[in-house]
């Protein structure tokens, strides 16, 4: 069953393409993991693997629109899935109008656990970026978890 998940819009702090730029290179993503886990992940251009609980799991980018819209596919998830990141210019050029859209091939039990678990994630992650962007850290961010300099 096709299961598609929307998170709250939120303008940050930045342009479309400084936004843009921070999720094009899955690398990226990599940097902001706690030193003990990045071993555990692999990482290029296109695609992010990780060992999590002896399952390797992975995301790659299936499309990338410049400056608007990045589209990621699962790889190796126990449920098919594509996420969308939409970069909107906002009234101010120099910041972002920002939703996340899941698509899910989700069984009934699983849509009924996990789709307002899935939500409140994608909502949580809007408001961490939004936060941010405005130089304050989001709620329930553990600091000592930044990568460092």
């Amino acid at each position: 069953m096709a299961v598609e998940i929307k998170s709250k819009k939120a303008v940050v702090s930045k342009a479309p393409y400084e936004l843009y730029m921070l999720f094009v290179d899955m690398r990226n993503f990599v940097n902001f993991l706690p030193e003990e886990k990045k071993q555990e992940v692999t990482a290029d251009y296109d695609s992010i693997h990780a060992e999590v609980q002896g399952f390797n799991i992975g995301l790659k980018v299936v499309e990338r629109v410049p400056y608007s819209r990045i589209v990621f596919q699962d790889d190796g998830a126990p449920f098919t899935f594509e996420l969308a990141l939409f970069f909107d210019p906002a009234s101010d050029p120099y910041k972002t109008d920002f939703q996340i859209i899941l698509e899910a091939e989700l069984n009934f039990m699983m849509k009924t656990i996990l789709g307002g678990k899935l939500k409140d994630a994608l909502d949580k992650v809007v408001d961490a970026l939004v936060a941010m962007s405005e130089g304050r850290m989001p709620e329930g961010f553990d600091p000592s978890m930044m990568p460092k300099a």
